[in-house]
């Protein structure tokens, strides 16, 4: 059985990714704030954490980057992070803090499920939702 760990301010946004996410299949783990989810992830155990983009005490920049400093000299296993992104120019802060994948809001059930279970798989997930369409001069409408 996985564990994912969800972690958000709001216990309204953490209530509708635990009926989202939940299955016989995962065990699913709450945290109000960042040192509550760091220090829980450094118990080990945790596959997933799935992080709002603004945690009150400490964002998921902030949550992500200190995570990959504890994995760096073996504080933390190495643990796989989905971000929930505000608006589409945020994907860049994602890419930056080295999670690996992330969702745009408004959250689509079926996104961030697909997303939970890619990163469980060892893979990356990019929510291209809200990604414009590229034009291009003499392209054909």
């Amino acid at each position: 059985m996985a564990t994912v760990l969800l972690v958000s301010d709001l216990a309204a946004l953490r209530q509708e990714l635990t009926n989202t996410l939940a299955s016989p299949e995962l065990e699913i783990e709450e945290a109000e704030s960042g040192p509550e989810a760091i220090e829980r992830v450094k118990e080990g155990g945790v596959d997933v954490v799935v992080v709002d983009l603004q945690v009150a005490s400490m964002g998921a920049m902030a949550i992500t980057m200190e995570l990959r400093n504890l994995e760096s000299y073996g504080g933390a296993e190495p643990v796989a992070v989905l971000m929930l992104l505000d608006r589409r120019p945020d994907v860049f802060l994602a890419r930056r803090s080295g999670v690996e994948g992330f969702v745009v809001k408004p959250l689509d059930p079926l996104r961030v499920r697909r997303a939970v279970r890619a990163l469980l798989e060892g893979q990356g997930y990019e929510d291209d939702s809200l990604r414009p369409a590229t034009v291009r001069a003499g392209d054909a409408n």
